[in-house]
């Protein structure tokens, strides 16, 4: 899997990191009992701190996507949505994104291309 940090971009270091390793998960480019790197190697691989790495690996477990244990590193883990949890962050996130897109001028058929196309990217 490839990782691409922007080292330019106002979103934090771990918070890309982060997002990219869901991305790899929901593409099924990393794969559930699956092996993270270590902190240091993805630290050392991304030119970027160690604290950086374990903040982001931090999140992801918190959010129940890896699990973590001084034997085995940092595994990918099956997700299930205990509670509704997700779909309440999902309803706010899709509604922060609607009204950005709308205030920008993107019409709603375009809109929901570009989310059917995201989606169907996950489908690998």
């Amino acid at each position: 899997m490839i990782i691409r940090i922007d080292m330019m971009s106002d979103t934090p270091i771990y918070v890309q990191l982060r997002n990219e390793i869901v991305k790899g998960i929901g593409k099924g480019e990393l794969a559930v009992g699956e092996n993270l790197p270590t902190v240091r190697q993805m630290a050392a691989d991304l030119g970027v701190n160690t604290m950086t790495v374990s903040k982001a690996y931090q999140a992801l477990k918190a959010e129940g996507f890896i699990e973590t244990d001084r034997r085995h590193g940092a595994v990918v883990r099956p997700v299930t949505d205990t509670g509704g949890r997700f779909r309440e962050k999902l309803e706010d996130e899709l509604e922060l994104l609607c009204a950005e897109a709308k205030i920008k001028g993107v019409e709603r058929e375009e809109f929901l291309r570009l989310c059917d196309a995201a989606f169907a990217g996950m489908e690998a």
